[in-house]
C-alpha cells in the first residue's frame, strides 16, 4: 500500500478461511455458472464451513428470493438456508423502508424476490402508478417483464415518485450467453424521465451494509469474480477481497485496474480460501513472487523466471499497479499474460 492506494496482491501467512470469520460470496461466477456448480466449489466451501468459516452468499440479482436461491445451492452440493442468501432486493427494500411510511405502498418494476423483501419491511407491492405509491422499485424481472412495466414505472418517477433500484447491472449471465441485466431496463426509465434512482446493490455501501446486518461479520472477506461490483463493493465498504478467475475478470483486466477495483487477494478459485497467500517482495526495479520477477520496461510489463502462473500475475499486478499509482496501468502485458497462459 502507499498513501492509501493498493500497489500490489496482500500476503497470508495463515489459510484465508481461518484468517477471516465470514466469507461475502458472489454466485454467478463464483460460486456457480448457470446450472452447475464451478470446479472446486462444492469441496472448497465444505472445507472452509468444517473450519469454521461463515459462508454467506450475495447476490445482486433481485429475481429469486432466497430460499429458491438457498435451494439451488443446497441441489448444487452447497448446503445453505435462506438466511445464509443476501440480495440486493433486501438491500433495496431497507432502504426504501428508511425514507417512506410504515405500510407504504410501492410500485414494483420486477420478480417476485423484490416483493417478498418489501413485505418482510411491512411494506405494500402493487403493479400501477395509479396505485398511489409512495415509491418506486426495479429490480431484475427475467425474460418475461414486458415493455409495459417500464411505461408504470416511467408515470410514476415522472410525477415525482421516489424511484429506487437494486442494482444497476447492465449485463447478466444466462445458459445461452449474456443477456441485458437490470441496469439495461433503469437505462428506459432514465431516458423516459430524465430521473435517477437511489441504487442499493454492488457497489454500494447499502449493500454491503446489509451483509453485515444480516451476518454478522466481524472480519470479512468479499470473494467475487468482478472488478467493478465485487470488488469495488469491498472498497467501498473498507473490507477485504479475493478476486478468483473463474468468471468475467481476465488477467488483462486485472493488471489495468485502477485503485477501487484492486482487490486484496488474487487466486484461481475457491481452493483459494483455504491456504495462506504469497508474499511479494522488491526485486530491484520490479517485483517477485514464487519463482517469478516481473519489471516495467518503457512500453510493456515484462517477466522473467518459472513457476506457478498465479504467482506471476501477482508479480505482475505489484508492478502495473505500482507504476499506475491512483491511475490505470496502459503498459502492454499481453506477451507476458500469454508466457502464462492466461
Amino acid at each position: 500500500m502507499s498513501d492509501g492506494v493498493r500497489t500490489g496482491p496482500g500476503s497470508s501467512g495463515r489459510p484465508l478461511s481461518e484468517a477471516y470469520d465470514t466469507a461475502l460470496l458472489d454466485l454467478d461466477g463464483v460460486v456457480y455458472a448457470g446450472g452447475h456448480a464451478i470446479t472446486y466449489a462444492v469441496g472448497s466451501l465444505e472445507r472452509a464451513r468444517a473450519g469454521g468459516m461463515h459462508l454467506a452468499y450475495v447476490t445482486n440479482n433481485a429475481l429469486r428470493t432466497p430460499e429458491v436461491v438457498a435451494e439451488h445451492l443446497t441441489e448444487l452440493g452447497i448446503p445453505a438456508a435462506a438466511e445464509d442468501v443476501i440480495t440486493s432486493a433486501q438491500a433495496v427494500a431497507r432502504l426504501i423502508a428508511e425514507q417512506v411510511p410504515a405500510g407504504a405502498r410501492v410500485l414494483v418494476i420486477g420478480g417476485e424476490g423484490l416483493r417478498v423483501a418489501l413485505r418482510e419491511r411491512g411494506l405494500e407491492p402493487v403493479e400501477s402508478a395509479d396505485d398511489d405509491p409512495a415509491a418506486v422499485v426495479q429490480g431484475y424481472g427475467g425474460p418475461e417483464l414486458t415493455w409495459s412495466r417500464f411505461a408504470e414505472a416511467s408515470y410514476a418517477v415522472a410525477r415525482g415518485v421516489p424511484w429506487f433500484a437494486s442494482n444497476t447491472d447492465l449485463t447478466i449471465p444466462s445458459g445461452r450467453g449474456i443477456a441485458p441485466g437490470n441496469g439495461a431496463a433503469v437505462e428506459v426509465v432514465r431516458i423516459a424521465t430524465g430521473k435517477e434512482p437511489q441504487v442499493a446493490g454492488k457497489p454500494l455501501p447499502p449493500m454491503h451494509r446489509e451483509t453485515v446486518i444480516r451476518t454478522g461479520a466481524r472480519r470479512p472477506l468479499v470473494v467475487g469474480d468482478r472488478l467493478d461490483t465485487d470488488i469495488e463493493g469491498a472498497f467501498n465498504g473498507g473490507v477485504d477481497s479475493l478476486l478468483v478467475l473463474t468468471g468475467v475478470t481476465d488477467g488483462a483486466l486485472l493488471l489495468a485496474a485502477t485503485p477501487e477495483h484492486r482487490p486484496t487477494y488474487v487466486d484461481a478459485d475457491l481452493r483459494g480460501l483455504l491456504t495462506g497467500q504469497p508474499e511479494i517482495t522488491r526485486e530491484g526495479d520490479g517485483f517477485g513472487c514464487g519463482g517469478w520477477t516481473a519489471t516495467a520496461g518503457e512500453t510493456r510489463l515484462e517477466l522473467d523466471g518459472d513457476g506457478e502462473a498465479l504467482d506471476g500475475l501477482r508479480a505482475l499486478c505489484a508492478v502495473a499497479w505500482t507504476a499506475a499509482g491512483k491511475g490505470s496501468c496502459d503498459l502492454d502485458g499481453g506477451k507476458a499474460l500469454a508466457r502464462l497462459g492466461l
